[in-house]
Parts: structure tokens; C-alpha cells; sequence
């Protein structure tokens, strides 16, 4: 009969790692208080919360649900080695290895979680990607962005709810603003907070020549409420058409509205209300996070400047090249995280790139202290 002492060591160890960077304790009492709120009958009064209190006993439930099941599992596994061994069973060594084997594929899904540090990780993402240097190959660059993110958030079953798109005379975009919607949302999309570079044969050059577009993505946190005042002498606002993917237009009326924060330049969208004054609330609440995130940036990064840590990469630096002409690359600039299948990284499949920077974060982060 085999040994799985070593094995079955670490998972547990794995798990007791698991009850920590998931806060079970923490997370079991908030259940609780959860259930009571859930089963008011009132509840559905102000749907907002509702759908907020809702959501969050989803994620807390299946958080303690699944640490619950693993630590069962590994009872188990534990009980059926001792009483296998006692009796030299070497027919239970196949249902121990694959139980070995399943649970530590669940507990490296969790594991994930101990990367997400930010006080925002675990929220919605408002994203803005905007082209920059390289004319028609840049603006055509953004609209790729746009799919790429849009693809990725689908495979995750993330929802994609377009706030504006700016679209460019000849091809592509010029500007799109996303609010993505998913457990995580934001702390994944930080990796992406950049400039991103493609180098390819441009479709725009009647001679064939190589292009290098630049196109830039920011990233804020969903907050609901922000704790910040703005005042209204310092916001611009500008009125549009709603309009859909492809430019479809959804109404015939300037119902859409973007708001413009004159200090800082920040810029927020809504479209998807009927009307004018609904979409300006939801602009302003997202134009309210926007301006919170930065100044909470701003006073972090003072603190890392008092301490002289060095901080990490800001959202206009290079992040990652995209090379499609005279190889075919795409490369973490950070991280050294990199893939040859260009199509599938454009596709969506961003989740080595994403983990990788999150890892890399952590150790920045760690080395700085």
C-alpha cells in the first residue's frame, strides 16, 4: 500500500491556507447576517439593495460552501489512507490519488484568491480604452481591445454592458467605455491598466508596410456611493445619441451623456437609461468612483514616496507588446509572461497574462515592505 502521507500533508496544509486568505470565520458570521437580510420580506422594496444584498450572499455562501466541501473531502481522504494502511489495501490507492488529485485542482482555483490584495479587487470594473499614436491603425487597435476584453469577460461569465463607444471616421474607434460586471471584475482587469502595443502588417497601407499602433485601457473600481464631493462648476457635460453595438441606434433623442472632470480630465458615460437625467446620475456616480480611485492612487502613492517604495507601473506606461509581423509574440512587459498564439490572446484567453501580473504584483509589493 502506497504512502500518501506527504501528499495528503500538503493538501492540508492547502486548506488551512484557504480558510485564512478566504476569511471563513469572518465569512460563516456575515452568512448569518445574511440569511435574516435575504428572507426580509421587504427586501424588494429598493431593488438596488436587494440585488447587491442578493449578490453578495452568493459569493459568501459559495465561498464558505466550497472550503466546507474541500475540508470534507480531505476527512475522507484522510480517514480511507489510515484505515487502507492498516490493513495494507492497496486497492483504495486508486480512489486516494484521484481524490488527491481532485481536491488540489479545486484548492489551485481557490488559491487565485490569495493573489486579489486591493481593497476594490473583488468589485465591478468600469474600462475605458482609448487609441493613441498610429492614426487608423491605432483607432482599428482599440476596437480590437474592445472584442479582446469583451471575449475574455464572456468566457468568465462576466456581463459587458457598454456605456459609450466614439467611433472613427475611417476604421475602428476612437474611445469605448465597458462596465464589466463579475466577482473580481476590477482586480483582474488592473493588470491591463497600461498602454498596449501592436506591431503588424497594416491593412490601411496600400504598400504593406509594418505599423506600430499605441492604444491605452484604465480601469476603475465600481463604487456605490463614493465618499467624494465634486463640484458642479468643475463638470462638463456632453450630450449624445444612444447607440448600440455596430452603431445601431437605440433612440432618436440625445438621451446618452458623458461627464467631464476639468481637473482631473476623468471622463464618465451613460446610455443604457431612456432618459437624459437617469443617465446623468449614472454618469456621475461612475465620474464620483473615478475621481475616489484616483485620489486614493494619489494618497498611496504619496505614502510609497514618504517610505521610498518604489511604486508600480502607472497606468501610462507600456505594458505589453503585441507582435503580429515578423513573428508572432504577445509579451508581458512586467511579468515576462508570453504566448505565440496571438489569436487566442485576442480572442480572450488573458487569463495567463492576468494571473501572472497579479503574482507579480504581490512580489512587488512584498519586496517594497
Amino acid at each position: 500500500m502506497r504512502d500518501f502521507t506527504s501528499d495528503l500533508r500538503e493538501l492540508r496544509q492547502r486548506l488551512e491556507e484557504a480558510f485564512s486568505y478566504l476569511r471563513i470565520d469572518q465569512a460563516r458570521a456575515r452568512l448569518s447576517e445574511l440569511e435574516v437580510e435575504v428572507s426580509r420580506p421587504d427586501l424588494w422594496d429598493d431593488q438596488e439593495l436587494a440585488k447587491r444584498v442578493n449578490a453578495e450572499y452568493a459569493n459568501v455562501k459559495g465561498d464558505v460552501d466550497e472550503y466546507n466541501s474541500l475540508a470534507a473531502e480531505v476527512d475522507d481522504l484522510e480517514v480511507l489512507h489510515e484505515l487502507a494502511r492498516e490493513v495494507d489495501d492497496a486497492s483504495q490507492e486508486s480512489d486516494i490519488d484521484s481524490g488527491i488529485s481532485r481536491v488540489g485542482s479545486r484548492l489551485g482555483v481557490l488559491e487565485m484568491r490569495s493573489l486579489f490584495t486591493g481593497e476594490h479587487d473583488e468589485v465591478d470594473a468600469i474600462v475605458q480604452i482609448n487609441a493613441k499614436d498610429g492614426g487608423v491603425d491605432a483607432q482599428d487597435w482599440t476596437e480590437i481591445l474592445l472584442r479582446m476584453y469583451t471575449r475574455w469577460a464572456e468566457r468568465r461569465g462576466f456581463n459587458v454592458q457598454v456605456d459609450e463607444i466614439s467611433p472613427a471616421t475611417e476604421a475602428g474607434i476612437m474611445s469605448a467605455e465597458i462596465t464589466i460586471t463579475g466577482r473580481y471584475a476590477y482586480g483582474l482587469m488592473t493588470s491591463e491598466r497600461g498602454t498596449h502595443r501592436l506591431v503588424r502588417i497594416s491593412p490601411f497601407d496600400n504598400q504593406g508596410r509594418r505599423h506600430t499602433s499605441f492604444a491605452t485601457v484604465q480601469v476603475w473600481p465600481v463604487m456605490d456611493a463614493p465618499d467624494v464631493e465634486i463640484n458642479e462648476a468643475d463638470i462638463r457635460m456632453e450630450v449624445f445619441r444612444a447607440s448600440g453595438a455596430g452603431g445601431q441606434h437605440v433612440n432618436k433623442t440625445s438621451s446618452a451623456v458623458r461627464l467631464i472632470h476639468e481637473p482631473t480630465g476623468a471622463v464618465a458615460s451613460s446610455q443604457e437609461e431612456r432618459s437624459q437625467l437617469q443617465n446623468r446620475e449614472k454618469a456621475l456616480t461612475r465620474l464620483k468612483a473615478m475621481v475616489a480611485a484616483k485620489i486614493e492612487e494619489e494618497h498611496q502613492a504619496e505614502k510609497d514616496r514618504i517610505a521610498g517604495k518604489s511604486a508600480l507601473v502607472g497606468w501610462g506606461s507600456q505594458i505589453r507588446s503585441y507582435v503580429l509581423q515578423p513573428y508572432q509574440m504577445v509579451k508581458d512587459l512586467r511579468t515576462e509572461v508570453e504566448s505565440g498564439n496571438v489569436a487566442a490572446v485576442l480572442d480572450g484567453d488573458l487569463d495567463s497574462f492576468m494571473e501572472g501580473f497579479l503574482r507579480w504584483r504581490r512580489s512587488q509589493s512584498e519586496q517594497s515592505q
